[in-house]
């Protein structure tokens, strides 16, 4: 039964209140579902710093924004290379010296279905290393000033998280023997789900005042299959995208702005479309399979980042 909550319309942005004096930072903000977000919040008065990997998409992002919201529309953005270590712990120190307040950071960047095995500079298989231990890594490093601000993470994760073997492969964590574009993917947004619910556990042993939360876009027009899938899968997306199986990139935004400024969600629940296959419909709590909050699984997970990132997370 689909869930109701927020009325039979599900949640949408005629629900947020005004943002003035709230600041929000957003991986992945200069396209897709990241840039209608950033447009989201910007309406309603909010300050967003992107964080993104292209300094020539985010120029033209920001130039874009303001020229809708006017010159003073605070948007900005920060390099990040979430697929580099260094990188994200360059933007972070950034960060922590130009961003005084967080009141949510959103894990929204991601790659997804690249069609052969590639290695970050790190060593790590592409989609593991670039979803999960970047925002990882990141949210770590921001923790502290989230949590002074009383703020919020919000990982935006993918149905795709059941398109796998539904835990953690750590016998081969860079698929070296199996490497399979949509298992690989499917792996890579599992982890990021793990870290989310084991940080909401570990949050909660510690007394601590930041919250978290998982959404995912459903099925929605973005560049995030045709800028990284193979030939095939771009072209059954196109086809995809045409039907009513596939919504809008704003409608797509939609789970990810409520995770950030909604009062009174749950922690262990998977927001976003409720409609048909949980692919597109009104947004609200969806569900959640078991084997994403796999306890064992999630402390093991937590370690084996804590060293793949070299990052000592203790809160």
């Amino acid at each position: 039964m689909a869930d109701t909550t927020f009325g039979p319309q599900g949640w949408t942005p005629e629900q947020l209140g005004p943002q003035d004096g709230r600041t929000y930072l957003i991986t992945g903000g200069n396209a897709g579902a990241g840039f209608e977000a950033t447009r989201i919040l910007l309406h309603e008065g909010a300050r967003v710093v992107m964080l993104n990997r292209s300094a020539e998409r985010s120029e033209a992002a920001v130039a874009k924004l303001k020229e809708e919201f006017g010159a003073g529309a605070e948007v900005s953005f920060v390099r990040m290379d979430l697929s580099v270590l260094d990188s994200v712990r360059q933007a972070a120190a950034e960060v922590l010296e130009t961003v005084p307040h967080i009141d949510a950071l959103i894990c929204n960047a991601a790659i997804a279905q690249v069609p052969s095995q590639k290695l970050t500079v790190d060593g790590f298989e592409s989609m593991l290393g670039t979803n999960h231990y970047g925002h990882f890594l990141l949210s770590g490093l921001l923790f502290d000033r989230i949590e002074e601000s009383k703020g919020r993470i919000v990982v935006v994760a993918s149905l795709g998280y059941k398109m796998g073997i539904r835990t953690i492969q750590f016998d081969d964590m860079n698929w070296d023997h199996n490497y399979h574009q949509n298992k690989t993917y499917s792996q890579s947004k599992l982890a990021q789900m793990m870290f989310a619910y084991e940080l909401q556990d570990r949050v909660a042993a510690a007394g601590s005042n930041v919250e978290v939360y998982v959404c995912h876009p459903g099925s929605s027009s973005t560049s995030l299959i045709t800028t990284s899938g193979n030939l095939m899968t771009r072209t059954m997306f196109r086809l995809m995208a045409m039907s009513p199986m596939v919504q809008s990139a704003e409608k797509g935004a939609y789970p990810e702005v409520m995770c950030a400024t909604q009062d009174g969600l749950e922690a262990r629940a998977l927001y976003g479309p409720t409609g048909r296959n949980e692919w597109v419909g009104p947004v609200g709590k969806g569900t959640l399979e078991p084997f994403a909050y796999d306890k064992a699984v999630m402390q093991r997970l937590w370690a084996v980042s804590e060293k793949a990132t070299g990052f000592d997370w203790t809160l």
